[in-house]
């Protein structure tokens, strides 16, 4: 019976011990890194909208990107196949998710945002908005049948 829980023990080490099995390298950017390759947003967002993928491939599952807008800019109303967990980075973002109350999201705020949900956002203030997204499923955002006429 000792030697019994002596295994099991030993085994339940080797389980919960941290193996490195790739070569992998740990990572910290800043939205202000130069680093950072920034593209264009979908075509239903303007312009001045710019995506930079920190980790992972966005047409996989669990990419990371930097969301970023300027000031007083109108995010459409949109949806993803895939929910979203984000953080604001930088400025204050009202976002408004379809039969929900208007939310405000300042520096360091979290949020969650469920799959094929409709919702829309409004960066206000002075300052632009950076929003940190980590996406379940591939990277998209399709355009709500309302804001598409």
């Amino acid at each position: 019976m000792l030697k019994s829980l002596h295994m099991l023990a030993t085994a339940s080490l080797i389980v919960a011990s941290p193996i490195v099995l790739a070569a992998e390298q740990a990572l910290a950017l800043s939205f202000e890194d130069s680093r950072l390759e920034w593209g264009p947003c979908p075509d239903f967002i303007p312009k001045e909208c710019e995506i930079a993928v920190l980790h992972g491939d966005p047409a996989k599952e669990n990419a990371d990107i930097y969301f970023k807008v300027p000031p007083n800019f109108t995010i459409p109303q949109h949806w993803h196949t895939s929910a979203e967990r984000m953080a604001l980075v930088s400025g204050e973002l009202h976002v408004t998710y379809q039969g929900q109350s208007t939310t405000m999201l300042r520096p360091g705020m979290y949020a969650y945002g469920p799959a094929r949900l409709p919702h829309e956002a409004v960066c206000v203030g002075a300052a632009q908005c950076v929003l940190f997204i980590a996406f379940e499923g591939p990277v998209d955002a399709v355009q709500s049948e309302r804001d598409a006429q």
